[in-house]
């Protein structure tokens, strides 16, 4: 990197997985003066494994830290290596059938892993902490932020990163006129924890239940709830999320003096879930203290870019987790920008030109997304009409929901925002 006066100068606020990719990918070009401000104190993620789908593996070796991921990403072992979950009620784990994504199943990390390996690549200089952005000011010149130590950076170019309650997402919404956009309880809590695989074997087998379900990412369905497992940790451990859903409530809200994430005791997580069958009951009683997640996403934002400003990730398009899909869709935001600011063309482009380009076409997919993951939690938890009486239906629209998502082609993405912009660069 080169720091000049033709160089644009490209800030990122925000150091979850999202804005250091963009950071890591951004800063390996000479025409580009890259920062990245953190308000922690070192760079740290919340949250247990993450799930990327065929999509976001393309995007995480498109952004060029596949190497990185391979060595830390756990898989499912032949010969099941292409299913993603399998699907089973909840009630007996009667099979229903599965989804399968060729070549990646069920790829998944430790969100801080990923973390630390993405961060331990950045150049020095690049990255700054204890800098929380409190306010953005914006002119033809550029954009001023100013931190909540008193201290400012100017910049061309401002990507929010900043995780779902990001402050420069109201800059945007502010200069859009639009209203301010608060994260929504959806009304469903997740209880988390990790179980060594060898005690949940012999827990299986002195109850007589096929320990093929531990081998294999399995999903298992029921009335407002459902419980995902897979394993981590090169199969010592089993991963288990097991969401439960209140429907009391058409619009629940989540206590504001309560944190949504906290420590819970097990006999509240069995009860949620008595009735169910010995292969989901006995994942839970092998969890001695779960967490409980109170799960928030934000309704679809009417943009993400206002001038030179824009908003990536869960700062722009934060969804509940039913899909696995909303890291992938931060990752598919920072392979976008990072493409079209590749070019070194587009330092002759007004900035904001680039930044609408990217809104125009990441955000249709993005909200795609945010709908589809919450259809998907109303189809996990028999709460969709159309297949409620139908097992077969049910085993199809589960195995073919996520074509969509997967098969995305994101270089079609890049020659639809080249032409917005004007420019004809070969894609691939």
């Amino acid at each position: 990197m080169r720091d000049s006066s033709s160089a644009m100068r490209v800030s990122i606020i925000g150091g979850g997985i999202a804005g250091v990719a963009l950071a890591l990918n951004l800063c390996r070009h000479t025409h580009l003066n890259v920062q990245l401000f953190e308000a922690a104190p070192a760079f740290g993620e919340v949250g247990a494994g993450v799930s990327f789908g065929a999509n976001a593996v393309r995007a995480i070796a498109g952004l060029g830290i596949a190497g990185p991921y391979r060595k830390i990403a756990d898989c499912t072992p032949a010969p099941w290596q292409d299913i993603w979950f399998e699907w089973r009620l909840g009630s007996d784990a009667h099979y229903l059938g599965n989804s399968i994504a060729e070549g990646v199943g069920q790829s998944s990390v430790h969100r801080a892993d990923f973390l630390d390996a993405l961060a331990s690549q950045l150049p020095s200089g690049i990255a700054q902490f204890g800098k929380r952005a409190q306010q953005v000011v914006q002119n033809e010149e550029g954009v001023r932020v100013t931190f909540s130590d008193g201290s400012e950076h100017c910049c061309d170019l401002l990507i929010g990163a900043d995780g779902i309650k990001s402050s420069i997402r109201d800059h945007v919404l502010q200069g859009l006129q639009q209203p301010l956009v608060s994260p929504r309880f959806s009304g469903t809590c997740a209880y988390r924890g990790l179980i060594d695989s060898q005690q949940l074997r012999s827990a299986y087998r002195a109850r007589g239940v096929d320990e093929h379900l531990l081998n294999v990412p399995q999903m298992y369905l029921g009335l407002d709830g459902h419980i995902l497992t897979f394993p981590v940790k090169q199969g010592r451990l089993i991963n288990v999320v097991a969401f439960t859903s209140n429907r009391t409530q058409p619009n629940p809200t989540w206590p504001k003096d309560e944190p949504w994430v906290r420590t819970a005791n097990q006999a509240e997580m069995l009860q949620a879930f008595a009735g169910w069958g010995d292969a989901a009951r006995i994942l839970l009683e092998c969890i001695a203290t779960p967490s409980l997640w109170a799960l928030h996403d934000l309704p679809e934002l009417p943009s993400y870019t206002y001038g030179r400003v824009a908003v990536i990730g869960d700062a722009a398009h934060a969804m509940l987790p039913h899909q696995g899909a909303g890291a992938g869709q931060g990752l598919e935001d920072a392979w976008l920008l990072a493409r079209l600011l590749a070019y070194p063309q587009v330092v002759n482009k007004q900035p904001e030109a680039v930044l609408e380009a990217y809104d125009a076409v990441r955000r249709p997919r993005a909200c795609r997304a945010q709908r589809t993951s919450w259809e998907a939690g109303e189809l996990y938890e028999f709460r969709n009409p159309g297949v409620l009486d139908n097992q077969q239906m049910l085993g199809k629209e589960l195995s073919e929901r996520f074509d969509w998502l997967w098969q995305h082609d994101m270089h079609v993405d890049l020659l639809e925002a080249m032409k917005i912009l004007g420019l004809h660069v070969q894609a691939a």
